[in-house]
């Protein structure tokens, strides 16, 4: 049997107009990243939690890919394994539709709660709240990406009362179709935080850092390299020995926010004025 993942909530959930699937957790647990969440884009997102059964996430996704619905991949999984009155399971699927599991077994404060497009879960819980406050945050972030919505998730759940053994670990994970890295990969997002303090405060770091090097500012946004803005642009370059945005942001990581010379991404120029001052 797996070694049991205590103390954690997590919510897995999906943006149906991205088209993106993702898991956030946190948790009580030495690098919780490695077992908890799994997603697979236009497919579905999976938590496996408690008594943790990771065979829950691959074999959930496989399930998924057949067109079965949430609920019938939680009724499949947990028909077929005997630790199931220990384990706790969120699944959505393609269709946004959630479906949960919470095994008798599983310590108190345990539960779960579903709505459209996402699963909250916890256990060894401070209370209930703990989850209402997943699932409530949620709600209340529709306008917003879908990685904001579940690190906003993950703490307003921890203020809410969290694990009753304390943090250790968090982790965030989100996949959209060619969404990720150079559009080469489907994997948008995938933080982990696998021991520290207060692990949901320096994921969210992590993830302004991500973004930073890593979003997308609307082509709108961007500002166009002419007159003096060029003539600083070029300056800037020079003094840090660049004959090129291309090179300097190679260099800095930043290559995915720069299109050409003729437009710069407003995070982008802020990076070179920092870094050339």
């Amino acid at each position: 049997m797996a070694d049991p993942v205590v103390a954690t909530f997590s919510i897995a959930a999906c943006d149906l107009h991205a088209k993106q699937w993702g898991v956030a957790v946190q948790s009580k647990f030495l690098a919780v990243g490695f077992v908890v969440p799994w997603a697979e884009p236009e497919v579905g997102a999976i938590a496996t939690q408690a008594y943790a059964n990771p065979s829950y996430g691959p074999n959930g996704l496989a399930l998924l890919r057949e067109d079965l619905s949430a609920g019938e991949v939680v009724e499949r999984l947990i028909a077929e394994d005997e630790g199931r009155d220990e384990r706790q399971l969120g699944v959505v699927d393609a269709s946004g539709t959630a479906a949960a599991w919470t095994g008798p077994d599983c310590n108190d404060w345990a539960g779960h709660r579903t709505g459209p497009c996402y699963s909250a879960q916890g256990n060894i819980l401070v209370s209930g709240e703990t989850v209402d406050a997943l699932a409530e945050t949620f709600e209340a972030t529709a306008d917003t990406l879908l990685a904001d919505r579940l690190l906003a998730a993950l703490a307003s759940a921890q203020a809410a009362g969290g694990d009753s053994r304390g943090e250790q670990s968090a982790a965030l994970l989100v996949v959209q179709r060619e969404g990720g890295y150079a559009t080469l990969s489907d994997v948008l997002v995938d933080l982990r935080v696998d021991d520290h303090e207060h692990p949901i405060d320096e994921l969210a770091r992590l993830y302004e850092l991500h973004q930073q090097l890593f979003g997308r500012t609307p082509l709108r946004d961007w500002l166009p390299l002419e007159g003096d803005l060029r003539a600083e642009v070029d300056e800037r370059l020079a003094r840090l020995g660049y004959d090129s945005l291309d090179a300097w942001a190679g260099v800095e990581n930043l290559e995915e926010r720069v299109n050409g010379e003729d437009n710069i991404d407003p995070v982008v120029l802020d990076a070179l004025r920092e870094t050339s001052s």
